[in-house]
């Protein structure tokens, strides 16, 4: 297996690929989603988006929580118990926002489990302000405010480095959909604690940023990002209005604070002149034809260099 090779620093798992609602989309009855519950080898199902980050194989970290996390882990035998009656490889989480689609996972780890659960003060805000969350016992859970542009040696339970160090940083984006009625904030120029994204690294090794919902590149991130080894990006949408002209939807991306990858002021081309060695699409929608590994999107994008990431791709750093 991929991690025993000694020159490894980071082992990465893509536990998810797709966004919210996976893919097929329980209720989604478009042609990819007919094509996927067919069966049809281009269409690949997928899960709700999410990593799992080790520096040693044994003690995993996760980039967000979603709703398939139970299933997830059963496809990952790394993420297994390995020992005793009750055990996870399981040490950490790290969310990136407050929407369903990275924080209800929590929940499905709730079994007085030791955890400690990384999130901006905004999104550990969210968390307490909902009740459902205490199933995760205090004396168990540790919720850890992660600071932006600070390096943080992320840690077990009992306080003991996993070897992964992270920087928060702000992206644009908007507060979760289930609160944009209690909240002013809908622009997603905004760059605060709701929507985030993260370096990881290990030791003076190679890292690698995850940063799976993002509005707009801006000239600061596109600097962060320049000559990057390994980049997963918000793949949500091909086009900004394409749930509109599929009928599946009513909003465009940029509403929903997700760029585009095509046109002219889509992903593709903003990532066109940054130098990043590896650019893998992540939180990719039903809608997006990027899922269809016969289409032209699909083709387009790879001739430009990028991935499309899939439910159980492994890579080392």
């Amino acid at each position: 297996m991929f991690w025993r090779a000694a020159s490894v620093s980071l082992r990465i798992r893509v536990l998810g690929a797709a966004a919210g609602g996976g893919f097929p989309q329980w209720n989604s009855n478009n042609e990819a989603c007919r094509r996927a519950r067919a069966g049809d080898p281009a269409a690949r199902p997928a899960s709700q988006a999410s990593l799992a980050v080790s520096a040693d194989a044994e003690r995993w970290i996760l980039l967000n929580a979603s709703p398939d996390l139970r299933l997830q882990i059963e496809a990952a035998p790394k993420l297994h118990p390995q020992m005793g009656l009750r055990h996870s490889p399981i040490s950490a989480v790290v969310l990136t926002n407050g929407d369903v689609d990275a924080i209800a996972g929590l929940l499905s780890l709730r079994e007085r489990q030791p955890l400690a659960v990384y999130a901006t003060a905004r999104v550990l805000e969210i968390l307490a302000a909902n009740p459902i969350f205490e199933v995760l016992a205090p004396d168990l859970v540790e919720r850890r405010r992660l600071p932006l542009n600070e390096r943080t040696d992320l840690c077990n339970r009992d306080g003991r480095s996993l070897g992964v160090t992270v920087e928060a940083f702000s992206v644009p984006g908007k507060v979760p959909l289930y609160l944009e009625g209690l909240e002013k904030q809908l622009d997603t120029a905004h760059l605060g604690e709701e929507t985030i994204g993260l370096r990881l690294f290990e030791g003076g090794g190679k890292g690698f940023y995850f940063i799976p919902s993002c509005a707009r590149l801006t000239p600061q991130l596109s600097d962060r990002l320049r000559n990057a080894d390994l980049v997963f990006f918000d793949g949500t949408l091909w086009q900004d209005d394409e749930m509109i002209r599929e009928g599946s939807g009513t909003k465009s991306g940029r509403r929903m604070g997700h760029m585009s990858v095509a046109g002219e002021d889509g992903t593709i081309a903003a990532f066109a002149g940054l130098g990043v060695k590896r650019k893998i699409f992540v939180h990719i929608n039903n809608s997006n034809p990027l899922l269809l590994a016969g289409s032209g999107e699909r083709a387009e994008a790879s001739a430009k260099g990028w991935e499309v990431a899939q439910d159980g791709m492994e890579i080392a750093l």
